[in-house]
């Protein structure tokens, strides 16, 4: 009897235990336990490599990350200290002895320096605001980077001295700048960035760039550690030429500084060459239109015999590294939607190297990604797909792609998620082909005709792909067939497509989701009569133009918009940059197309049901041009709601409990009209 009962509690735990490892749809709360990888550095040898790690904290509803190592095969995968703080910027000593990082502290971030032989670390740095762009000089004996000095805001009025203990109002901030405000950091205090360098050692850092201008991106050293490069625009009305930066050097004894390109567009990224002979640097000459590729150019290290090394290429480059061997240069770019890996020689001849480059922008799939590379060849880079965010891949030896990591094996491994399938169809305005993604409903059926949500991506100039990506898992997980189009204006289709929005935005972007939306009717995926659409930011725009066009959508949410050009042009962070390049002079010089290509322009014809969403600190899509459409729908009594984020700028979900609730309140609204 006992044994009996022994073999039934047994079979039931067994039956229990397949119950639980039975896969579920992925779920709101999996959001904060996502894990992944960002800034791989693989060492000079090809052996090992250190990269942050990062999640969400529960508790503090924000986004945490700390310095892990392993080897490229996989293997010794450990954190690199045991202090838990956030941890970044990790960079390979020339001899691979040393790592540098920067790391928080009580009085703010720092630099530090770990002992590959011993585990030890320690501050070498003290200073008065945040590193960046942190720098080994070719002999290891230095660290280059970049700092923000503040200066005094220019006075305007003398206030009496307030009595002991008293409490007044806070002071009154003053600008006198162009740019005076940033979305996602508000006010910016007077100041600008500099060079400096430091002993990597520790001691006391030096600062070797002067005068009021921003000195800001990646240095590089020449290889007699004697001068750094750098990018800046020091020209004497550089607030107003905000397009134009070029490259140039500073002498590291000296502090001179010496202009090596002069094209009127934004040169930056300078890498020089492992015998110093040759400066790469990105950037192409301003011709003042919504898209242009960014190219790949080289001169002597003295600015002298300047060319272009991709201009066979009809996509941008960014992110560039010389190989060991000088003879060319390892680059990353989109195309069709998805991030690769490319590599350049000086004569112009490319390679793709890897694929499915990405997967750091967690909540939807833009284009993202980083990369390394050894001295050697060895190739390490964050790799995702549509199933996972970003996990390390690593190259070697012309094999291939092989991941060395596996961060959420302990959630996606038992989450049935929404499958990702790639469709082309025809546009109906002029017949190009139009590339976008659904993604089906876990567990789906064939037999059945799902509810259809577009989800338009912001930008406009940006792309979506083949990347993982927490909301439309969420929105498919809800019983929804997802549809994420790029059309016209996107990037990763070459130059042309991406600047078809230039003076017509919104424009036949509107056919090609909607071609889109009846190309899924058509082939018998959707059910016609149950389609919703929502988007942010530019992704806000075209919504608001969908629902004014037609009143095919049974429900609409409209995240961050702009509706009124001419109000949204002078209040925004980048006011300054919208005349001639996205519609032809200042609003109060062209009023009629500012309004034309205005949503708001529409609201007489809209009858959708709309939700309209925004962060109360939005700079870039200020509150005031969600109220405008909100107040709108209101005085026509079209149904509506007005959702109001606290403390939060454009990036809504930047903060994964916000990333929760916009999914959540989109899904309830879209559920009131099933």
């Amino acid at each position: 009897m006992v044994r009996f009962f022994s073999l039934l509690v047994s079979l039931f735990s067994l039956q229990f235990a397949l119950a639980q490892t039975q896969k579920i749809p992925f779920q709101p709360m999996d959001v904060f336990a996502l894990e992944w990888a960002t800034d791989p550095q693989i060492s000079p040898d090809g052996t090992q490599i250190v990269y942050k790690r990062n999640g969400f904290d529960i508790m503090k509803d924000n986004a945490k990350g700390n310095l892990w190592i392993l080897n490229t095969d996989g293997t010794s995968h450990r954190k690199l200290t045991s202090r838990e703080v956030s941890e970044s910027q990790a960079s390979w000593s020339p001899t691979g002895n040393r790592i540098v990082f920067s790391s928080t502290t009580d009085e703010g971030s720092e630099i530090y320096m770990y002992w590959t032989a011993t585990g030890q670390i320690a501050k070498i740095s003290q200073l008065e605001k945040s590193p960046s762009s942190l720098t080994w000089s070719p002999d290891g004996k230095w660290i280059a980077f970049t700092m923000f000095i503040a200066e005094k805001p220019p006075v305007v009025a003398k206030l009496p001295e307030k009595p002991k203990g008293a409490k007044w109002a806070e002071s009154a901030r003053i600008t006198d700048r162009l740019k005076h405000e940033a979305d996602g950091s508000g006010y910016m205090e007077p100041g600008f960035t500099h060079v400096f360098i430091i002993p990597s050692e520790g001691g006391t850092a030096r600062q070797l760039t002067s005068d009021n201008y921003n000195h800001r991106g990646n240095l590089s050293f020449s290889p007699d550690g004697k001068e750094i490069y750098f990018s800046s625009n020091r020209f004497e009305d550089w607030e107003y030429r905000f397009r134009n930066s070029e490259v140039y050097k500073v002498s590291v004894d000296t502090q001179q500084i010496t202009a090596l390109t002069s094209q009127d567009g934004p040169d930056h990224s300078p890498q020089v060459s492992p015998d110093g002979k040759t400066v790469a640097y990105l950037g192409f000459e301003d011709r003042v239109q919504d898209h242009q590729n960014t190219l790949l150019h080289l001169m002597n290290s003295d600015g002298s015999n300047k060319r272009i090394i991709s201009s066979n290429f009809d996509n941008s480059v960014s992110d560039i590294t010389w190989g060991s061997n000088g003879k060319g240069l390892y680059f990353m770019y989109d195309e069709k939607g998805n991030s690769k890996i490319g590599h350049i020689t000086t004569s112009g001849k490319i390679t793709k190297l890897a694929d499915n480059v990405g997967g750091t922008t967690i909540g939807r799939p833009y284009a993202s990604g980083s990369y390394s590379v050894s001295q050697n060849g060895t190739l390490v880079y964050t790799q995702t797909r549509p199933e996972y965010p970003a996990e390390l891949a690593v190259i070697q030896n012309k094999k291939e792609s092989r991941l060395i990591t596996n961060l959420n094996a302990d959630v996606l491994a038992f989450r049935e998620l929404g499958k990702t399938e790639e469709v082309w169809y025809k546009s109906t305005f002029d017949g190009r082909d139009i590339q976008g993604w659904i993604v089906k409903p876990p567990f789906y059926d064939a037999s059945k005709k799902y509810p259809l949500l577009v989800e338009n991506h912001g930008g406009p100039i940006l792309n979506y792909g083949d990347r993982f990506t927490a909301e439309i898992q969420l929105f498919a997980a809800a019983g929804y067939v997802v549809f994420y189009p790029n059309p016209r204006g996107s990037t990763s289709y070459g130059e042309e497509f991406g600047n078809l929005l230039k003076n017509n935005y919104p424009g036949q972007d509107y056919n090609d989701v909607m071609d889109g939306v009846d190309y899924l009717v058509e082939k018998g995926i959707v059910d016609n009569d149950k389609l919703y659409v929502t988007g942010g930011s530019a992704g806000g725009i075209m919504t608001t133009w969908m629902i004014g066009k037609n009143h095919r959508f049974k429900a609409a949410a409209v995240i961050k918009p702009v509706v009124n050009w001419i109000s949204k042009t002078l209040v925004a962070d980048n006011y300054y940059g919208y005349a001639e390049k996205r519609y032809e002079g200042q609003p109060w010089e062209n009023f009629e197309t500012y309004w034309k290509f205005s949503p708001i322009s529409l609201v007489g014809n809209i009858e959708t049901p709309t939700m309209v969403m925004v962060g109360m600190n939005d700079l870039r899509t200020p509150p005031s041009e969600s109220k405008q459409l909100y107040h709108a729908l209101k005085l026509r009594k079209v149904e509506t709601v007005l959702v109001e984020i606290p403390e939060t700028y454009h990036n809504i979900a930047q903060r994964p409990s916000n990333l929760i609730s916009k999914v959540a309140h989109i899904l309830a609204w879209f559920e009131k009209y099933q």
